[in-house]
């Protein structure tokens, strides 16, 4: 077997008794044909299993063979849990990245493959013995890897509510890990990559760290806009056995030039700090999910989002209780209160998410998806979904719709998704086919349009510029010197 695929005989080798420590083996029976002209064999399986049915697991992998000289995996197996796999338009770009995460780990992402990386001259990083293989240890039901594969480190003054604790943490120290990880947060210190210290069994170790990673798609769940970086492309490299194309790897924009606080020091530390100095929380939030809803913009103003703050029915432990004060949460509740996504410590953060009814999903929140277009008596802010489009704030003030007899006023509001447009060198956001033009930052957009003879009243601000047209105007830019030149 190869997980929960019976593997056919034609590629099967030999059988070998071998004594207790994989020594002095013996060959039985007659060796399969094998399949020429391929690297690594994939099984995959689409059954409910015993794993299927423990936490939310959609999917999981692992290698089931290795070459003999380089250790390198040449077989592996995934299996997709039928119940957890929807084939839903605006869903299909999520069960694809499930599909390319869990061939990464049989690839070697993957904690029963870490003690056999090699380095840049195919040198083992972890000593073996007398077998050839390395240490096994028992807890992990692995090999054990050295120090030069992951590194135990001890985040010190790790700040919680009602006071200060030490935080040991697993961290990827291989050399181009270690290199990436630096560039991406702009922290020459670092001592590597951080990997997920929850979960359990197939997601502990075997996962970048969700709150310091968040979106990249080798973390342990998946929860929007999955992209596969620099830093996962890093490390297949850093096992010895690839070599890494870097001009595909996707941009990753949470944590980006954020410095070695960000990552070193908990949510609740940078939260604090940035109130004091009167800046912004981001990529954190505190605004508790509740209706009415208030949504949001990503950063990347891809999606609508909400800020993922919940209130859980016991109180969080205490090292993942991240606030001393949350607005319009009474003083003594914080400990309940915490983001929704678990492996990221509890940290709240802005996040995409789906209008259901009776827990069916109805349309999600992905701005660029034309699927994701609200029912025309239910579009009261005149959202138009689609390739071009972006979100993009509303004021304070909740949308209306007038006619003649009535006024009705939506109670959700706060963000939208519309088309918009880069030219002479401003932003132009488009409602309803009329063009609205943002001459500077946080300029609101007055917005009166009559459709379907309910007039809608509104307003949306502009962010900065740059923000959605600076790649349109270099290039403008670049087209007029050319023409200065000629």
């Amino acid at each position: 077997m190869c997980g929960e695929v019976q593997v056919p005989e034609e590629h099967l080798d030999v059988c070998r008794t071998c004594n207790a420590a994989g020594m002095n083996c013996s060959d039985k029976g007659v060796p399969g044909e094998g399949i020429l002209g391929a690297d690594f064999v994939f099984y995959v399986s689409a059954m409910t299993t015993e794993r299927c049915n423990k936490g939310l697991t959609v999917a999981y992998a692992a290698h089931c063979q290795q070459e003999s000289a380089m250790d390198r995996p040449i077989a592996g197996h995934a299996n997709f849990c039928p119940n957890s796999i929807s084939t839903k338009t605006q869903e299909l770009e999520i069960l694809l990245s499930t599909v390319k995460h869990e061939i990464l780990h049989a690839l070697g992402f993957s904690i029963s493959l870490f003690a056999f990386y090699r380095d840049s001259d195919g040198e083992p990083l972890t000593p073996r013995e007398d077998n050839g293989k390395p240490l096994r240890n028992p807890k992990l039901q692995a090999r054990q890897w050295s120090d030069r594969v992951i590194r135990t480190v001890v985040r010190q003054n790790w700040t919680i509510h009602g006071g200060v604790v030490s935080k040991e943490v697993q961290v990827m120290v291989t050399p181009r890990v270690v290199q990436e990880v630096r560039a991406h947060f702009n922290c020459s210190t670092l001592e590597g990559a951080e990997l997920e210290d929850q979960g359990g069994e197939g997601t502990a170790l075997t996962h970048w760290e969700k709150r310091v990673f968040e979106n990249e798609a080798m973390t342990g769940t998946h929860t929007q806009n999955p992209v596969y970086s620099r830093l996962t492309l890093a490390l297949m490299e850093d096992t010895g056995w690839y070599t890494a194309n870097y001009s595909m790897a996707e941009p990753l924009i949470w944590g980006k030039n954020l410095g070695c606080n960000f990552v070193r020091k908990s949510c609740k530390d940078w939260m604090d700090e940035k109130r004091s100095k009167g800046l912004s929380i981001h990529p954190f939030c505190d605004k508790v999910k509740r209706d009415p809803l208030g949504t949001e913009c990503t950063s990347d103003r891809r999606s609508v989002a909400l800020c993922n703050l919940i209130e859980y029915s016991q109180i969080l432990p205490p090292f993942y209780q991240n606030f001393d004060s949350i607005p319009q949460v009474p003083r003594g509740q914080e400990g309940f209160y915490g983001g929704s996504v678990i492996l990221s410590d509890y940290c709240p953060y802005i996040q995409e998410f789906a209008w259901r009814s009776q827990n069916v999903v109805i349309r999600g929140s992905h701005c660029q998806y034309a699927e994701n277009n609200p029912h025309p008596d239910k579009n009261f802010a005149l959202e138009e979904y689609g390739e071009k489009s972006r979100c993009f704030d509303h004021t304070d003030k909740m949308w209306e719709e007038r006619s003649c007899k009535l006024v009705r006023q939506w109670l959700h509001w706060g963000s939208g998704c519309y088309k918009y447009r880069c030219s002479e060198s401003r932003l132009h956001i488009m409602v309803s086919n009329y063009s609205y033009t943002c001459y500077f930052p946080g300029q609101v957009l007055s917005i009166r349009i009559l459709v379907n003879e309910w007039l809608h009243k509104g307003a949306l601000v502009c962010p900065p510029c740059e923000e959605l047209c600076m790649v349109f105007f270099l290039t403008f830019n670049l087209l007029l010197v050319c023409m200065l030149d000629l």
